[in-house]
């Protein structure tokens, strides 16, 4: 047996996967986010810590003989967030994370002070990224920054209470802005850039390879032996790539989770800052990926949601499996600002063209197609930077949504796939990880793709109507811009 937990945003997942690839059963434990200020995003790092005990908890309480035979453990979290720890290893300020936007300025400081950072890292500076957020703490919280002995990401935090090991993995740590992608190490020239060094970080580790063994208490306490192997894991994308079987050079995917994702991997380093997609390791070794981020998908339809006091499946249940044409409104995605291709923190959402009539159905099938038509900027921004996306499998809870995988394939013109298991697949990715951490096997052998439950294809005239809306959706960021 094998165990997965993927620490998101909004919660942590574990998954319990057999010898033969099943998954056995799951869990979960809902997170809280706090917004303290305009722009600012953070999580308690023990937060992260008390969902995943308490999941697979859950899973060793109700699972007790199959908890008891799992011999790996592997981790995917959300990327990029700060948690910064003393000396004592506990945490001197809530983590901030992926979705913050208050370390803009500091950006085009970082860009200054290292010139080589996009030759090096592969991507622009954007305030998601980690290594800006300390320079943000350096200079406005310059007490804490003199006490910070660790940088951990939110999975490597939750490894090192789960084995007393500070470890990350290629993947999650091409994402912080310090890592030599390419060659696959922590760049002293980046670090000093930002007042830090090598001590600062973790040991690096593989995706696929052992980075520690479970604390004996811990093991203890879910009933496992004492020499259960914790793998390096991932990157929440990275992870669920690999549940995906997306390990082969042009394998994409198309993620509606809380962020919005357009995955595709490559088989050298192939950064292309100029269009804002990142360029990361892979959580497998002599594998790169690039992506195209949205900071705001499913998190938008569940903010309409509570804006409207209704819960997400109810808004979608009256428009059906799928639509005859764009809403006549039109929605931008952007909540939270945002990254591929306008890097742009400060960037708003906007509703535009209401009028008295304009009824909810509307603004439900509005914010779908925001979100599809800012997954076509990625898709576009990937395909001008190594060549056309043919297809892709579609995953994340937006996934569940037959309506919004039909929209998504209208939209983008290309076939979109429902996959097996697409709502666990980052977990499910950390568990394989596990397993190849113990096993050493190939990982072709273990990485194989799910099934596919359902294909949408783009339907010609109806695709049409969005090429022509999603040309009229472009032109409203830049003059949104200028006006706010």
């Amino acid at each position: 047996m094998y165990l997965g937990m993927d620490i998101g945003t909004s919660g942590v997942k574990a998954v319990l996967v057999s010898e033969a690839g099943a998954i056995v059963a799951t869990a979960a434990r809902e997170l809280a986010l706090s917004h303290p200020a305009p722009l600012w995003s953070e999580q308690d790092p023990d937060a992260w810590v008390d969902a995943g005990i308490g999941a697979v908890d859950d899973l060793a309480s109700r699972h007790p003989p199959e908890v008891a035979q799992v011999r790996g453990i592997g981790l995917s979290g959300q990327m990029h967030g700060a948690t910064l720890l003393g000396v004592d290893g506990r945490p001197l300020r809530p983590a901030i994370l992926w979705n913050d936007g208050r370390s803009q300025a500091e950006c085009g400081e970082l860009e200054r002070r290292c010139p080589s950072l996009h030759a090096i890292a592969g991507n622009l500076a954007m305030p998601g990224f980690t290594a800006p957020k300390l320079m943000w703490v350096a200079r406005h919280e310059p007490d804490v920054f003199e006490r910070v002995a660790k940088v951990l990401l939110p999975k490597a935090y939750v490894r090192y209470r789960l084995t007393g090991e500070m470890v990350e993995d290629m993947s999650d740590a091409a994402g912080t802005l310090w890592l030599d992608v390419g060659q696959r190490r922590w760049s002293a020239e980046l670090l000093n850039a930002t007042g830090l060094d090598l001590h600062h970080m973790p040991r690096l580790v593989e995706g696929s390879e052992a980075s520690a063994v479970l604390a004996p208490d811990i093991a203890q306490r879910w009933g496992m032996a004492k020499n259960v192997v914790v793998a390096g894991g991932a990157g929440d994308c990275a992870a669920s790539a690999i549940g995906l079987g997306a390990i082969a050079p042009g394998d994409a995917f198309l993620s509606l989770g809380t962020s919005g994702v357009v995955f595709r991997v490559t088989d050298r380093f192939a950064p292309a800052p100029a269009s804002a997609v990142h360029a990361f390791c892979h959580a497998l070794p002599g594998l790169w990926h690039q992506m195209g981020v949205m900071l705001s998908a499913a998190a938008s339809l569940a903010w309409l949601a509570g804006v409207m006091e209704t819960p997400a499946a109810a808004l979608l249940a009256p428009l059906g499996d799928r639509v005859d044409g764009p809403s006549p409104i039109k929605f931008l995605p952007y909540l939270d600002g945002e990254r591929t291709p306008h890097n742009d923190a400060a960037a708003s959402g906007a509703f535009v063209g209401l009028r008295g009539s304009t009824g909810r159905g509307q603004m439900v099938q509005a914010v779908l197609e925001g979100v599809a038509f800012a997954a076509r900027d990625n898709l576009a921004a990937l395909s001008a930077a190594s060549g056309p996306i043919a297809e892709v499998d579609l995953v994340g809870g937006g996934s569940r949504s037959p309506l919004w995988a039909q929209i998504c394939a209208d939209v983008l013109g290309i076939p979109v796939h429902r996959v097996e298991e697409g709502e666990v697949g980052a977990a499910l990715g950390a568990a394989r990880l596990g397993r190849l951490a113990v096993t050493g096997e190939s990982p072709a052998q273990v990485c194989i793709r799910p099934r596919r439950l359902a294909s949408f294809v783009p339907r010609a005239s109806i695709a049409s109507a969005y090429d022509k809306a999603y040309r009229r959706w472009r032109e409203l960021y830049p003059a949104l811009k200028e006006s706010l």
